[in-house]
């Protein structure tokens, strides 16, 4: 919420989704977002293939999307507690391709042009720190994403 309102004035208002902590998006929710979007965030809780149906997405066409921002791989005791019963019902495999790595290709396979994610877990603090470089250097600086996670990179 307050990176949506400090870059009020720049491009949010044109943001849609799903903000907080209330609800779960819908399955539906996911695709409308996904599909109707020139750029998509997610900023949430444990691997971002576990709260989209896998193939669901594998049959998504997403060419309109330029970025993905994947600021996932966050751990709470009651997200991994979730995660672990939803695993319980999960192939090897597909648990599997809910890596990093291998949801990158998912996304790009869909027609994702580029994609910035974790390749690892990370705290709440550090997700929450790359969020405002990533805001503010492709939002208020206007610098390219090759450049932006260069400065990730540091």
């Amino acid at each position: 919420k307050e990176i949506l309102e400090k870059y009020h004035d720049l491009f949010t208002l044109k943001w849609e989704g799903v903000v907080g902590n209330i609800r779960v998006p819908s399955q539906a929710e996911w695709e409308q977002l996904l599909t109707n979007c020139s750029a998509f965030l997610f900023y949430g809780l444990e691997r971002f293939m576990s709260h989209i149906l896998l193939n669901r997405l594998v049959a998504m066409n997403i060419p309109k999307c330029h970025l993905i921002i994947l600021l996932d791989l966050m751990r709470s005791k009651q997200s991994h507690q979730r995660i672990t019963k939803s695993d319980i019902h999960k192939s090897c495999l597909h648990i599997a391709i809910e890596r990093p790595t291998e949801t990158a290709v998912l996304l790009s396979l869909t027609g994702v042009r580029s994609i910035i994610a974790n390749q690892w877990y990370t705290t709440l603090q550090e997700n929450a720190e790359r969020l405002e470089i990533l805001s503010e250097s492709l939002l208020n600086i206007g610098r390219t994403t090759g450049q932006t996670v260069h400065i990730l990179q540091k």
